[in-house]
């Protein structure tokens, strides 16, 4: 029944954080013309968590959607630029021991075209420079804390997400959307009311009031409470090829000689990997590993080495993840968003994209189905694509790994023979030397992870013939002009300075 004046749609949301308050200010924003009712439901008992998080270009398009300025959210979160991501120590070395993956922007297409000329050379054999650091400009601006916006006289800006502390990101978008006519209830859920047609009806509060509504939303964490333990929702878990579902993290106090660098960094550890995270106010720092490799004490241990922090200086926080999505995240009147959909590792930084994703693809499933499921199992397929998408590229970091320093975690990762088809399909497209746009079109996961992250994850990872292989380049094989490159790219960083940010000192 489509909702009236009379009779207006009653949405709940339980949990709130980074994924309900998101999910909320973008419903009260995109349904502020419909006879729609917005309530989120949230326990006052929840603890303060304040990770550092990052994010991929979508959060901006987010906020420019909602009509909130930089100047507005990012001092309020603590955020920071994000050009992209620097990989270190994913390689056996060599000139492909890391590498940058970059957000696609404008000036890419100067360059881009000549690094995957290269690339394919390298792939048969030929003798070529193929790291996509010296063929992408946010590379070269993130590593000396450059923003992503150019000078008044250079029309050109970079792509770009956000580093912000998640908690406080969830505590402006809670006000945000308060202001926004959602209605806040600070309550304890203890239980789910399901009716004999398979609906939820109401969620039993703590002191025995019922919450009606026509439709839920769930953002109650890892649990599920409505979708996976009220509904059975079922849970398809990615541990036998994605080993990580454990990590330990503790912040640092910035360098106060230098930039607040603009990039997070994804550093290779022994069972695992750490994440770097700078926001104005210190450095988020992470260990995300496998519980199968390594015991809680071995990481922080490890986590604290790499910090240089001994067991004296601040505790550490020790975290479990649940990696896995739902079968189905639109199940009867319930849709499971956030944790409660699922998890893939933040190694992409994809969380809050696909939360992003999940509410705008549900919006428009809802709305054209006259608020009814009657597009519920498009939507269901829709977004399980998008997860196995992201899924398959994670997956490929770790497959393709050229590690030669550890065994066990790293060496197994290597070996994983549990790949879905597409990743399989891209693996052979690089080693037979097919064209890569192409078969990331005949697969149909282009919207996931375009043809500039392919290239920079197997090239940054120098996966290609041995240097034994390789031949010095003739006439007909001409290669990119790197003198060129060099030369533009080196004037178009000038025009790239250090952000100021607007807060009033930093602080470990």
């Amino acid at each position: 029944m489509s909702p009236s004046a009379e009779e207006p749609l009653h949405i709940v949301i339980l949990g709130g954080g980074s994924a309900g308050w998101m999910t909320a200010a973008l419903f009260a924003h995109l349904w502020r013309d419909s006879p729609i009712r917005i309530s989120v439901v949230e326990s006052p008992d929840i603890g303060i968590i304040g990770v550092g998080e990052g994010s991929t270009p979508q959060l901006k398009a987010f906020f420019d959607g909602l009509g909130i300025a930089e100047a507005e959210w990012m001092p309020a979160c603590d955020a920071t630029y994000k050009l992209g991501i620097a990989f270190e120590g994913w390689s056996a070395g060599g000139q492909e021991s890391g590498y940058f993956h970059p957000f696609p922007g404008t000036l890419d297409v100067h360059t881009q075209a000549e690094f995957f000329r290269n690339a394919a050379l390298r792939r048969t054999g030929v003798d070529v420079p193929a790291n996509p650091d010296r063929f992408y400009l946010a590379g070269r601006v993130a590593a000396r804390g450059g923003g992503p916006h150019g000078g008044e006289s250079f029309p050109f800006d970079l792509a770009y997400g956000y580093h912000f502390d998640a908690y406080k990101l969830g505590a402006f978008l809670r006000d945000h959307a308060v202001s926004q006519g959602v209605t806040h209830l600070a309550r304890k859920v203890v239980s789910v009311d399901v009716g004999a047609d398979g609906n939820v009806r109401s969620l039993g509060l703590e002191g025995g009031e019922a919450l009606a509504a026509d439709f839920f939303v769930d953002c109650s964490g890892f649990g599920g409470l409505i979708a996976g333990q009220a509904l059975g929702a079922r849970f398809l878990p990615f541990a036998e090829n994605l080993f990580n579902d454990r990590a330990v993290v503790m912040p640092t106090a910035h360098d106060e000689r230098g930039p607040v660098v603009t990039a997070t960094k994804s550093i290779a550890m022994t069972a695992g990997w750490r994440w770097a995270i700078p926001l104005t106010t210190r450095i988020g720092n992470g260990y995300v590993y496998s519980s199968r490799y390594l015991d809680r004490d071995q990481a922080e241990r490890e986590l604290r080495i790499a910090l240089g922090l001994t067991d004296a200086d601040g505790p550490a926080r020790h975290l479990e993840m649940k990696v896995g999505r739902l079968e189905h995240s639109w199940t009867a009147n319930c849709l499971a968003m956030g944790l409660a959909q699922g998890f893939i590792e933040p190694l992409e930084a994809t969380a809050l994209h696909i939360v992003i994703a999940t509410a705008q693809e549900f919006i428009t499933a809802f709305e054209g189905g006259g608020f009814t499921p009657r597009h519920r199992d498009i939507f269901n397929a829709r977004i399980a694509a998008r997860y196995e998408g992201v899924r398959d590229y994670i997956v490929a970091h770790y497959r393709m790994n050229q590690r030669d320093a550890d065994r066990g975690y790293w060496r197994d990762a290597a070996g994983l023979e549990t790949l879905s088809d597409n990743p399989k399909a891209m693996i052979t497209a690089w080693f037979t030397g097919a064209d890569i746009g192409e078969a990331i079109e005949d697969l149909r996961i282009g919207a996931f992870y375009p043809n500039i992250s392919w290239h920079c994850l197997f090239a940054g990872y120098g996966v290609f013939p041995s240097n034994a292989a390789m031949r010095s380049p003739v006439t007909t094989d001409r290669p990119a002009d790197l003198a060129a490159i060099d030369r533009f790219l080196s004037r178009a960083e000038l025009n790239f300075v250090p952000p100021t940010f607007p807060v009033a000192a930093r602080r470990p």
